[in-house]
């Protein structure tokens, strides 16, 4: 499933657990092409409504490694209500606001599938 056009989420593969993390399953992971930042795309995994292995492409280097580091395992809903919103200098939006967005995509479309059997 590809969600890309216009901001989105593709699922690589989708909805197919291509690794079996300890303690729970994994859907793959999930790129969202970002808008109006820096960062062009950002990649994550969620496990059990947690987030895994989160990168960005392009952006500031150092602060987008920083969010990564400090977003590991942390609830997708907590990480939205705390990043939602921010903003970068006079953008309308930040990286950290795009990934609550990527976040909020990411449980929106998992929502409409079956989980893991």
């Amino acid at each position: 499933m590809r969600l890309s056009a216009g901001g989105g989420i593709e699922m690589r593969p989708p909805w197919v657990v291509d690794h079996a993390p300890p303690g729970g399953y994994s859907c793959g992971m999930f790129e969202y092409t970002t808008h109006g930042t820096c960062s062009t795309k950002i990649r994550f995994d969620v496990q059990k409504g947690r987030v895994h292995s989160l990168s960005f492409e392009d952006g500031c280097d150092g602060n987008l490694k920083a969010v990564s580091i400090l977003s590991e395992g942390m609830k997708t809903e907590e990480l939205v209500k705390k990043l939602k919103g921010l903003r970068c200098g006079s953008k309308k939006t930040s990286c950290a606001d795009q990934l609550a967005q990527a976040l909020e995509h990411y449980e929106k479309e998992a929502a409409k599938k079956p989980g893991p059997p």
